[in-house]
This record gives C-alpha cells, structure tokens and sequence, in this order.
C-alpha cells in the first residue's frame, strides 16, 4: 500500500481525491492538511510515502512546504497538484524538490500512474506540464548551448539550500554523524541526502560531488 498524504486547503478538493481510491488501488490516504505548517507536524509522527501538495496554500504555500519536506524528510517524494500550468510555478515547486506535477483536472488512473511512479522515485508529469516544461528546456539549450556545463546533469541552481549546505560538509570531509549533528538531522537523512545528491548530479562517488563543488565554487 502507498501511503499518501493529500495537502489542500479545499475540503472539497480533498474529499473529491479520496473518493476515487478503492481498496484494490493500493493506495491509502494516510492523512489531510491544509497547509504546509501542518504537513510538517503531520510528519513528525506518521510514516508516508507520496504528497500530493497544493501550491496556493493560506500559510506555508506548497513550494515552501515542499523545500522543508525534502530537508528534512528526504525520502518523502511530493507531486504537485495544481490548476496552474504556468512555468514559474512548475519550476520553483520542482526546484523545490517536487518529484512530480499534475492538474487538479487529472482523472483517477493519472493521479493513480503518477503516485506509484513517485514512490519509487520516479518523476510523473501532466501531458499539459510536460509540454511547458520541454519548451523551456529547447528554448535553455538552443541560447545557452550548456557545453560547458555537461560533465553534470544539473547545475547549482537545481540544488536546494539544505543539499549545498549537506556538499558543502561532504566535501570538507565531515562524517555522517557530525554532519547530522551539524544540521540538527538524523544520520539516515544525512544519508539519504548523499545518495540523491550523486543520483541527481549524475556523479559515482564523493570524488565526484568534489569535481561539483569546485566548479559551481560552493568551496574554494
């Protein structure tokens, strides 16, 4: 069973989501919040796989939200789900640390696809998003021309605070545990945030997170 957090601040929107789920779906609504001050104390004791987060939220808006989820609960994927297909929200809630983005307009077997895919880390787009999101990458390639840039998959600017802040102390070869101390997080997110950072950097090893940080000059 994907265990499945629903962040709205529309009890209707809510209510609508969970009503389409069977048991047979394999997929159990664990929890609601209405904003992101209450996804973070919802995880303090409850075990998830998949949020699917608002963007437009009263307190903390979902991008915020998000950002502090993947801080410090690293292993928890979020989808966005929003009646926005805008590139400046798909790119800051992405940046975020969103694994994936759907329209509220979705039917049950897309909400369905793009959970399963979250939770086993796979990214899971809207047709509609995916097309913003492929004109935004031609239009970057064809001006910029990353030669440069391509011995890494992506660049600083795709990083969040916490993973700088977890290469920079990588780098300046602290271990788990005084990286953990350091931040005010356990040794297993300490860890967690290790393996993302050389998935989605597209390095084998510390070497390689060195090679990042130099050139981005996170270190000198």
């Amino acid at each position: 069973m994907k265990k499945v957090l629903l962040v709205d601040d529309h009890k209707i929107i809510r209510d609508g989501i969970k009503a389409i789920f069977k048991p047979t779906d394999g997929i159990q609504i664990v929890g609601e919040c209405e904003d992101g001050d209450e996804v973070l104390d919802f995880l303090k004791n409850h075990e998830v796989d998949v949020i699917l987060m608002d963007i437009n939220m009263k307190r903390l808006n979902g991008i915020e939200a998000t950002e502090l989820v993947k801080q410090d609960y690293p292993d928890v994927n979020v989808i966005a789900l929003s009646m926005y297909n805008e590139e400046g929200f798909i790119s800051r809630i992405l940046k975020a640390g969103a694994i994936g983005y759907l329209l509220k307009n979705a039917g049950k077997q897309e909400i369905i696809s793009a959970i399963n895919s979250a939770a086993e880390g796979k990214s899971y787009f809207d047709k509609e998003v995916a097309e913003v999101m492929m004109s935004k990458f031609l239009r970057v390639d064809n001006g910029a021309k990353k030669a440069k840039n391509n011995q890494f998959l992506i660049s600083i600017d795709d990083l969040t605070k916490r993973e700088i802040e977890v290469i920079k102390l990588i780098t300046e070869e602290l271990t788990t545990q005084e990286i953990s101390e350091k931040l005010f997080i356990s040794p297993r997110t300490v860890d967690s945030h290790r393996r993302n950072l050389l998935q989605k950097i597209g390095v084998k090893n510390t070497a390689g997170l060195v090679k990042f940080a130099l050139h981005y000059k996170i270190i000198d």
